[in-house]
């Protein structure tokens, strides 16, 4: 049987390795595996979506409300904008489906930096789109603008602030003076999965998507329920843009394609901002830990303004080797060996997670 010959080319995105799986490889208690790989949230959820999803877990035989009306209304208010800039999406990524197939076709030219989140990729190569990669591993916005000056016919340039899978991020000055210099026909995919930990951490990092396209009318802004507000098992997220970007999207978009439960955690996540105050404290004050045992140890490792922090190996080690010891140990976190980079991703957890995370890998270096 033959198949649409573009996904030829395309590497299937491999997520963090599940609990269930290292139970059942190396006989390990659930008790005694730490999941430091996919960047989740290690308080789980807030207590009012516990009690919101027991509440409303009776009524899923229904379907949702396809105008989303309830959760369009709070992130209005919540960002300053008009229903009319908002899609909603099962998680982030989806929104990124719609955007490169409303924007892009076959040989499209698409540029993003050359380690990021993989979905853009991806979601590109299934229609035959061209990729186009920042000589640098990090985002250079000067590698950008090069890149698009000898390609002004770019359909879509992705900037994952800050990116997904390295952490580092940039000044909200330097992205919109990049932004001033790109034409209105490219569209300009600012992901935002990660901005919460960024103005924490920095606010001249900080992305304001009201702003941003109010500035910049051919930028979507992407936000995630799936990192602070710990969302991620329910997959929502959502696309700010000006309406005429909203209603191609819209084009694309299913019925029903956030399920109820989905939409009710979210708005139940919205009203507990001090969990996720309490989540961006514990972040970068645990991250602080791992600095300080890579300075230490005289390991590299990239400013991060996530919730997770990339190590970077010398060659006397091998990350791919290292973390493989460490899964026999019950303690799973991110190689980027299939990144081109001999490193190693680690989520920041909770303080005992992150102590026994540093003694075992102060062990094996």
């Amino acid at each position: 049987m033959q198949f649409n010959p573009h996904l030829d080319n395309i590497t299937l995105y491999e997520g963090g390795k599940p609990i269930e799986l290292i139970m059942r490889e190396y006989g390990i208690a659930a008790k005694d595996i730490i999941k430091l790989a996919s960047n989740e949230n290690p308080f789980g959820v807030s207590p009012k979506v516990v009690d919101t999803l027991q509440e409303n877990a009776k009524n899923v035989f229904m379907y949702p409300d396809d105008s989303m009306f309830e959760i369009k209304d709070t992130l209005s208010k919540k960002f300053g904008i008009t229903s009319d800039n908002l899609i909603i999406g099962a998680g982030s990524d989806q929104v990124i489906f719609f955007a490169i197939n409303a924007k892009a076709e076959y040989e499209s030219k698409i540029l993003t930096a050359k380690t990021t989140f993989a979905m853009y990729e991806i979601y590109a190569r299934q229609i035959g789109a061209k990729i186009l990669k920042t000589p640098s591993d990090q985002h250079v916005l000067s590698e950008f603008l090069a890149l698009y000056e000898a390609n002004k016919d770019t359909a879509i340039i992705f900037l994952c602030l800050p990116n997904n899978p390295l952490g580092e991020c940039l000044k909200r000055e330097n992205v919109y003076e990049f932004l001033s210099k790109i034409d209105h026909n490219t569209l300009v995919v600012i992901d935002g999965a990660y901005q919460d930990f960024a103005a924490a951490k920095d606010p001249a990092m900080q992305i304001n998507p009201k702003d941003l396209i109010e500035q910049f009318p051919n930028t979507l802004y992407l936000g995630t329920f799936s990192k602070s507000y710990a969302l991620g098992g329910l997959r929502i997220g959502y696309g700010i843009a000006q309406p005429n970007i909203m209603q191609a999207l819209y084009k694309l978009r299913p019925p029903f394609n956030v399920t109820s439960l989905s939409l009710k955690a979210a708005l139940a996540a919205l009203e507990d901002e001090s969990f996720v105050t309490r989540t961006l404290e514990n972040n970068f004050k645990e991250m602080r830990k791992y600095e300080n045992f890579a300075k230490e140890n005289k390991i590299d490792f990239i400013n991060s303004y996530t919730n997770f922090i990339t190590l970077l190996l010398s060659d006397d080690y091998s990350s791919k080797e290292i973390a493989q010891i460490l899964l026999k140990k019950g303690i799973i976190i991110r190689d980027l060996t299939s990144y081109g980079i001999n490193g190693i991703r680690v989520t920041i957890g909770t303080p005992a997670q992150n102590d026994r995370f540093l003694e075992e890998f102060q062990k094996i270096i």
